[in-house]
């Protein structure tokens, strides 16, 4: 008893789970997988980080920056003095040249330094550039959500395509069952002498063209798969599970209009941006001003400071002859050294550099608002073209649905005929081929029905999937 308490308690918790682990996968997780999974779309949001760099740089532009400098190094200057001509008529009379004298200093010196600097205005060119770039990341952004309805269309239509061949798996069944009744009835026929031989082939051949149907079938079934599974990257035992069912879209009329798309509203923050950039570089004229400050240390080690000559006239009378100049400090340095202050730039004259940067601002606006103007004519075709496509697309599910009930009609009035040996095999095949076909039409219809509806709702930016698929 208690063994069987056991065993119960363990496939309770157990084999839900493990059924969940093997449940067919839903669309939305199908689109959710293919969302992660898309190259555009992760190479477009890696793209997007770039733009988010540029926004933190701007940020970070007022941000005051600390730099360190030295060097270290052997010194070795001379310095020559000539001595101007000194006239003080009558009492002094100092020629030209009477006292030159070469100073050589040699050693050992150490120099370094810290310089600090903080922006304290641009002339308004990070203002205007920080919008530039918010406009940008804007546009940005907006391209994702075409991206994304990229992603929809794609992971829909293969799984529409799934959903079609699925149909046709039934309907090809469907006429297999019917073959195999009207197989029968044939070798009653051929053994009664009510068929020829030929006819009875012919039941046969239909029977082979349907295995290879089948064989078809497999195989397209198989790629649709493999699709799936490069998109979503979900196992292929869980895809073989999906049986979707296709069945028409009906759509109200759209809401928005063409001003709606991704590519219009993508142009007209571009064109913002670009009106932002223009004002960034028309501020060249204006001066910049920046708050600096510089700490110095100095060093002189090991030095010999010496003269070529006496710096100590020679007195002949009392026998001096004079001193020349030869000191060896043992060190001599300077610290701390400090300058701070305000500096400005003003580029009166730049070469016309600032005045080409602006317009070629101005050509690139116009170009954005060309490329707007020719998207507006484009996508409002697209629009006419998508809702033309869409009626048509519903009116072919209902030619379709007619022909296939005549089909069905049909194939029902040759099966009698050719029971009662009123009509040969030949008919009865053609009304089976007849409805087959007429039957695969109508999933087809379905299916462009389907992607029409889809087009069509993302020529306005309107793409709501739950109209297409049940989404929890």
């Amino acid at each position: 008893m208690k063994n069987n308490l056991l065993i119960f308690t363990f496939s309770f918790f157990a084999f839900p789970a493990f059924g969940w682990a093997q449940s067919a996968p839903d669309f939305k997780e199908l689109l959710d997988s293919a969302m992660v999974r898309d190259s555009n779309l992760k190479m477009q949001i890696t793209q997007n980080k770039l733009t988010d760099l540029d926004e933190h740089k701007l940020k970070d532009i007022f941000l005051p920056t600390l730099e360190l400098s030295g060097k270290a190094g052997y010194l070795n200057g001379t310095a020559r003095l000539t001595s101007p001509e000194f006239n003080l008529a009558p009492f002094i009379n100092i020629p030209e040249g009477a006292f030159n004298n070469n100073f050589n200093v040699s050693g050992f010196s150490g120099i370094a330094k810290a310089d600090a600097k903080m922006l304290l205005y641009s002339g308004g060119k990070v203002k205007y550039m920080k919008k530039a770039v918010e406009e940008k990341k804007k546009s940005e952004d907006i391209l994702l959500e075409k991206t994304k309805d990229e992603v929809v269309a794609s992971i829909s239509r293969a799984y529409d395509q799934l959903a079609l061949i699925h149909q046709s798996k039934k309907v090809l069944d469907e006429s297999k069952k019917r073959l195999d009744i009207n197989r029968k009835t044939a070798d009653k026929a051929l053994g009664y002498g009510l068929i020829t031989p030929y006819d009875h082939k012919k039941i046969e051949l239909a029977q082979a063209t349907l295995d290879a149907k089948m064989v078809e079938y497999e195989g397209k079934k198989e790629l649709l798969l493999t699709q799936l599974y490069i998109l979503t990257g979900i196992n292929r035992e869980r895809l073989r599970m999906i049986d979707p069912v296709l069945s028409p879209v009906e759509l109200l009329a759209a809401e928005k209009g063409i001003e709606q798309r991704a590519e219009i509203r993508a142009l007209e923050h571009g064109i913002s941006a670009a009106d932002y950039k223009i004002k960034a570089e028309k501020t060249w004229m204006i001066p910049k001003v920046q708050l600096m400050a510089s700490a110095y240390y100095i060093g002189l080690y090991g030095n010999r400071i010496k003269s070529s000559e006496n710096v100590i006239p020679a007195v002949p009378i009392l026998g001096y002859e004079g001193k020349k100049l030869d000191w060896r400090p043992n060190n001599i340095n300077v610290f701390p050294l400090i300058t701070a202050g305000v500096g400005f730039k003003w580029e009166i004259f730049d070469g016309k550099e600032g005045k080409h940067a602006e317009e070629t601002a101005k050509v690139g606006k116009e170009v954005l608002q060309n490329q707007k103007e020719d998207a507006l004519k484009k996508l409002t075709l697209n629009l006419a073209n998508n809702q033309t496509n869409y009626d048509i697309a519903s009116a072919q599910i209902t030619l379709k649905a007619k022909e296939k009930e005549l089909a069905k009609n049909a194939l029902v009035q040759a099966e009698k005929e050719f029971r009662y040996g009123m009509s040969k095999s030949s008919q009865l095949i053609d009304a089976e081929n007849d409805l087959e076909a007429s039957e695969l039409e109508y999933q087809n219809a379905i299916f462009n029905q389907r992607r029409a509806g889809i087009e069509l709702m993302r020529s306005t930016q309107e793409l709501d999937i739950t109209k297409f698929y049940l989404i929890p």
